[in-house]
């Protein structure tokens, strides 16, 4: 598959890069994507060509990241892809009570971090109901009640939009890896320095220099009943 916008000079260039893409490991390939990415079109119709390979697959966050680049370009080539394979994101937005994580999707395909977090605890509000949506936070109760679908579909869309870094799913295996551990844990992903709780939001990081499983926070300030009926859901069974 040859596109005709490549030009001579810098084809072999573009070669190289759509083969390390397709055949390199991860660290090879996040390396390459935002090669791609300063190349303009030559290099988005690669990227393009990536993720058509890959759709029949569950996106990982390679794809988020592919993804990301196609998103913020302005080349009315990437928009009309995106429109026609990808409407509503990379990651599909799958809710059990109908519940439309679209504009969650769009903030972390930015990477507009501190935005996403507060969309992902308004989201989960409006699936526990009106008297969440109300005093905006969750009971245990209903962290413990949270249909499985949807806390699936908002832990991809951190994984997937993150390079891995972020998520329920990231938090609940650094907590399984100090066995369940609070103590250790706060720290481990930057919510605690010493006896020091991390004051939000200016102290928290948002973007990817972040600590693995800094985000989201979800009830970071609420103990830890809420953060252990989430990281003990039967949705990571």
């Amino acid at each position: 598959m040859t596109d005709p916008m490549i030009v001579s000079g810098t084809a072999n260039d573009i070669d190289s890069l759509r083969k390390s893409l397709n055949a390199g490991s991860e660290k090879v390939q996040q390396q390459i994507i935002p090669q791609l990415a300063d190349l303009g079109n030559e290099g988005e119709y690669v990227l393009r060509e990536f993720l058509l390979k890959r759709r029949d697959t569950p996106a990982t966050w390679i794809d988020g990241k592919a993804y990301q680049v196609l998103y913020k370009s302005d080349a009315p080539t990437a928009k009309e892809f995106l429109q026609t394979y990808y409407p509503e994101g990379i990651v599909p937005l799958k809710s059990e009570c109908g519940i439309n994580y679209n504009s969650l999707q769009q903030l972390l395909a930015l990477q507009d971090f501190q935005a996403a977090d507060l969309v992902t605890i308004q989201k989960m509000c409006e699936v526990a109901g009106p008297q969440a949506v109300q005093r905006k936070w969750l009971y245990f109760t209903e962290a413990e009640n949270f249909p499985t679908q949807d806390l699936q579909t908002i832990n991809n869309l951190w994984l997937v939009h993150s390079e891995g870094k972020f998520g329920f799913s990231v938090q609940r295996e650094i907590w399984l890896s100090l066995a369940k551990n609070w103590d250790n844990f706060w720290p481990k992903i930057g919510w605690k320095s010493g006896n020091n709780w991390t004051r939000y939001p200016h102290e928290f990081t948002w973007d990817l220099s972040a600590p693995r499983g800094h985000l989201p926070l979800s009830n970071q300030l609420r103990g830890v009943r809420v953060m252990a009926a989430l990281l003990g859901h039967p949705a990571w069974n």
